[in-house]
């Protein structure tokens, strides 16, 4: 398979491979080498053999970095991303989302510890809670945990996503070729996904589009509802009467997670910030892009963390 080079090969022999291959996508991507495409193919070779079994299942959440841990009794932060995707278009596309979850896993941030996962694009898993599995018990941990952040790729500079909307409408497919049937003449909601059209994210908006660098940081309010067409919201109360056609994040999996985390957030109770952002969209991989666009993210989530241990 593409992109699997010598320094997996070696980790797809171990007994214990899906962590080894999370801490070695870890260990690279801090080491400089701003690339998630090795534990992507790494983790479909690995699983090539085990797929629609308990141990396959198991092996590649660990591989994703769903073991979460935390030192008890400090602050924690969570950071998601996602895997590449658009490989029909091009087989070496990366995602800077993936990227900034591997760099900042372990990191220690404005006091905090963070942590971070990647998510598979897939829509079958979406539909049987992958976002669910992951969180629930991250945010049980509340109030030591202090921020999350999910991160996917799809804009032309830095957007908080204010509106997570309930339905998917993209025509996008996902990375097994699979459509969801949704589209913006005719929005869908997932299989068993209850809650409100439109939920809006908690992240200290003001503190985080501030931050400087390479591109703009946005709050972005532009939702699209099946009564109005295009509509920049000023509150969640002015959607409360429409049908969300796409949130801001859009209607493919990235305004899902969105939406699926704060809807888990409300359920459980939590007091968190939490939102998502997109980040610049970019062809292959870039790595000067990739650089600058770590950077940022890191200044992001650090001003996002720092204004939220203050409010605690």
């Amino acid at each position: 398979m593409p992109l699997v080079t010598s320094r997996y090969d070696d980790v797809l022999a171990a007994a214990d491979a899906p962590r080894r291959l999370w801490r070695r996508a870890v260990g690279d991507v801090g080491a400089g080498r701003l690339d998630d495409r090795p534990l992507y193919w790494a983790r479909l070779k690995l699983l090539r053999d085990r797929q629609g079994d308990l141990a396959g299942h198991r092996a590649e959440r660990q591989s994703r970095g769903f073991d979460i841990g935390f030192p008890p009794g400090e602050p924690a932060a969570l950071v998601v991303g996602f895997d590449p995707f658009h490989l029909v278009r091009d087989l070496g596309q990366c995602n800077p989302s993936g990227v900034a979850a591997l760099a900042l896993h372990g990191a220690r941030i404005a006091g905090a510890n963070v942590r971070a996962a990647i998510l598979p694009v897939r829509f079958a898993d979406f539909d049987r809670g992958v976002v669910e599995e992951l969180l629930t018990p991250v945010f049980r941990r509340e109030p030591a945990i202090v921020f999350a952040l999910t991160i996917s790729m799809g804009r032309r500079q830095m957007e908080l996503e204010r509106f997570p909307g309930r339905r998917r409408s993209a025509r996008t497919a996902d990375n097994r070729g699979v459509r969801s049937g949704a589209s913006p003449e005719r929005p869908l909601a997932p299989p068993g996904l209850a809650g409100p059209e439109f939920v809006e994210f908690t992240l200290p908006a003001t503190a985080m589009v501030g931050v400087s660098g390479h591109w703009r940081v946005r709050d972005n309010r532009r939702v699209r509802t099946l009564e109005r067409g295009a509509v920049v919201a000023g509150s969640l109360a002015e959607l409360a009467d429409d049908s969300a056609v796409a949130g801001s994040a859009g209607g493919f999996l990235s305004n899902e997670v969105a939406y699926r985390s704060l809807l888990l957030r409300r359920r459980l109770g939590g007091r968190f910030a939490l939102g998502h952002l997109h980040t610049p969209a970019i062809r292959g991989h870039d790595r000067d892009a990739l650089v600058a666009m770590v950077e940022q993210i890191r200044r992001i989530v650090r001003a996002g963390i720092a204004h939220a241990r203050r409010e605690t």
